[in-house]
């Protein structure tokens, strides 16, 4: 089976690395065009285009995925299927030029999550499971139909970290597995349920910010789901301070934003019980443990 792979964050990497060990023929990659970063403007690279490079995969970095020059080279390469791991939405003249079409891997039970952060929004949204899917494109975003499933447990000490990692392993192999029923024609897709649909979207600061008037669990699970990247956080006495890990405690009566501070414990009130915080980063500040906050800083004035 020819192949392009598409993709760009450490999370596609796993599945790319996945079909360049199969006997599937890997013959480009197609991946974000490099960036400039920080203040010496030094140029970073994607991910996948790292390992493309170190395995000597060709690869490609449109600006625009539009662009003839861009579908004339993916024309020559005849591929036979293309797989998209966390890369861009791609538009019909790109996703219907193989021969089998192109399939994508998603980090949710579609069509239950469709969108940018379905990892996030599981932990948040206080899922116990959620899984991987690999489907068939279509020009619809996460609509198209499904090829496999697997289930993957959220445990409780799960946070954003960990469930993309246990996901970007167990998709990986699904992943494989589906490109070998495509080869063998033996895939028996389904379609989507789009009443069942719930959405995904990308994350941004204003959900990032706690609102102390929920409850504490659904405020830990906001921390948890954004923990360690880009992080829950609260603004206290005009500064930023982001939580990395939280506990619930219910027999704390504290009100609604109240701190309580012991030696080494932080307690904040919420709409519904009582939050501990374990991990805290002041603004400008590196993270640390609570007790190691509490050495030298306050949140109570």
């Amino acid at each position: 089976m020819k192949i392009v792979f598409f993709g760009t964050p450490d999370f596609a990497v796993t599945s790319l690395s996945k079909i360049f060990e199969s006997h599937h023929k890997l013959e480009a990659v197609v991946t974000a065009p490099d960036k400039e970063r920080g203040r010496g403007r030094k140029v970073s690279v994607t991910p996948v285009k790292e390992f493309a490079l170190s395995k000597n995969i060709p690869f490609l970095q449109p600006e625009k995925l539009k662009e003839e020059k861009f579908i004339e080279q993916l024309k020559q390469i005849e591929a036979d299927l293309f797989v998209i791991v966390a890369f861009r939405i791609l538009p019909k003249e790109v996703f219907t030029l193989p021969k089998y079409g192109s399939i994508n891997l998603h980090g949710s039970l579609l069509p239950k999550y469709r969108g940018a952060a379905p990892i996030q929004w599981a932990i948040i949204n206080g899922e116990k499971e959620t899984g991987v899917t690999t489907f068939f494109l279509k020009e619809k975003v996460d609509t198209g139909n499904i090829i496999l499933q697997e289930k993957i447990v959220i445990e409780p000490e799960d946070n954003y970290e960990s469930l993309h990692d246990k996901m970007k392993n167990v998709g990986a192999e699904v992943l494989v597995k589906t490109i070998s029923l495509i080869e063998r024609g033996e895939v028996d897709e389904q379609p989507q349920n789009d009443s069942l649909a719930s959405p995904a979207p990308k994350i941004t600061k204003e959900i990032c910010k706690i609102d102390w008037t929920k409850s504490a669990v659904d405020i830990h699970n906001l921390i948890r789901g954004l923990s360690p990247y880009p992080g829950a956080f609260f603004i206290k006495d005009d500064k930023q301070y982001k939580v990395y890990k939280s506990k619930v405690v219910e027999e704390t009566k504290l009100q609604p934003a109240e701190i309580l501070e012991s030696k080494n414990e932080i307690f904040i009130g919420c709409g519904e019980g009582t939050l501990q915080i374990l991990e805290i980063q002041p603004e400008g500040r590196k993270r640390m443990t609570a007790d190691e906050f509490l050495r030298g800083y306050s949140l109570i004035k």
